[in-house]
């Protein structure tokens, strides 16, 4: 961490460069001693990407910015504000601390937070940040936070662990037991030191797999936003054998959307199938993870196309954790069909259904976007069938 940074006239040329071009900065001599053009640069682009991920950073003086990577990897401020509120509680370790998004926020629900980073500059950063943002619960410390764990007499109300997807031989890994570090081979330690643990996943892992690999998980939190899954959050409570609950939290510009049952009410719940009716329910990427299918119908009372055809739908419009359509006509599968539907463009969505999206618009040369959307999916009678759609 190079302070000088934080010298006035540096800020400011931070500050008044955000819309320039990187190589032309980087091009330019510096005028601030102790500090490169690289440096400047670096700045500039990682607070850049701060700007809608983290903008409570990027709106405070003195910030101190990691590399663009560090950022990239971070939570942003809406998962990290979401993972807060699981919490409770006096004293919390974030064993993986990173650039402090989630210890930050964890402050604000537990009463003190010690936030474990190895990489000394990162821990820098972190502890400036801190105190600048003005959050004094939170003491910071350069180290393992498996060792913290190991050297501490105390017990915690809560551990974090956001452990690293990246192997240094593997590269990218998707298994639990492949992450940095292996929660999977230190529960002993976990519980000895705190009776609820919340572990950070990335959204491909499996649920079935994770489960497999994890101990006492008590609920599982899948974390969309803008209709993309983000996060996987397991709540792990020492000696819990329950049937986990599993959370569904799309989190959108207008509201959040929210869908929680037990493994057990899916198994038990029955599919009801029926051709298009008059609206049509897509669901959204966090009930897509969760695999809750039957018991979507289930609950809001819908019809489901095929039993692999992820999509419902009714004859009166509900409120629904997804998007929602007005059918407008719906056509067997053939090129007839195109024909007199005489349409150039439109959104395309596929669902069970043997064509990608790319091979259908080459095929029907129909461009991308509009306010028509296309359904293309197998029905309920094993015959492919498409809908020409309008959002609700």
């Amino acid at each position: 961490m190079n302070k000088n940074i934080l010298n006035t006239g540096a800020q400011n040329f931070i500050q008044d460069n955000l819309t320039a071009d990187i190589m032309s900065v980087l091009l330019k001599k510096s005028k601030f001693d102790g500090v490169s053009t690289k440096e400047l640069a670096e700045q500039i682009t990682s607070k850049k990407k701060c700007k809608t991920k983290l903008p409570v950073w990027y709106n405070t003086p003195q910030i101190y910015y990691p590399n663009k990577l560090n950022i990239e990897q971070t939570s942003s401020e809406a998962t990290a504000r979401y993972k807060a509120s699981i919490v409770s509680g006096n004293t919390l370790v974030d064993i993986t601390g990173g650039l402090g998004i989630d210890s930050y926020y964890f402050s604000t629900k537990v009463g003190r937070v010690f936030h474990c980073e190895i990489d000394d500059d990162l821990s820098q950063i972190a502890k400036h940040n801190f105190t600048v943002l003005n959050q004094k619960n939170i003491t910071t410390f350069n180290t393992s936070g498996l060792e913290f764990l190991e050297d501490s007499d105390s017990k915690f109300d809560w551990v974090f662990a956001d452990p690293s997807r990246r192997h240094k031989s593997k590269g990218k890994v998707t298994f639990l037991e492949d992450y940095t570090p292996d929660i999977t081979s230190y529960f002993n330690l976990l519980f000895e030191k705190t009776e609820n643990v919340l572990l950070k996943t990335a959204p491909l892992l499996d649920l079935t797999a994770g489960l497999k690999s994890l101990k006492f998980v008590k609920e599982i939190h899948i974390l969309a936003v803008n209709n993309e899954v983000k996060e996987l959050l397991w709540v792990l409570k020492h000696k819990f054998t329950q049937d986990p609950v599993i959370k569904t939290v799309h989190l959108k510009k207008s509201k959040t959307e929210t869908f929680s049952f037990k493994k057990s009410d899916e198994i038990e719940a029955h599919s009801i199938f029926s051709k298009p009716l008059k609206y049509l329910y897509e669901p959204n990427a966090a009930l897509l993870k969760a695999g809750s299918f039957k018991l979507i119908g289930k609950h809001f009372n819908l019809f489901k196309l095929h039993q692999h055809t992820h999509l419902y739908t009714s004859n009166d419009i509900i409120e629904f954790p997804g998007r929602r359509f007005h059918i407008e006509h719906s056509f067997p599968y053939h090129k007839a069909s195109f024909k007199k539907l005489d349409l150039h463009q439109a959104n395309i969505a596929t669902r069970n259904f043997p064509q990608s999206v790319a091979s259908i618009r080459k095929k029907h040369k129909i461009k991308d976007g509009g306010n028509q959307y296309l359904f293309f999916f197998k029905n309920h009678l094993q015959k492919l069938q498409f809908l020409q759609c309008n959002k609700v």
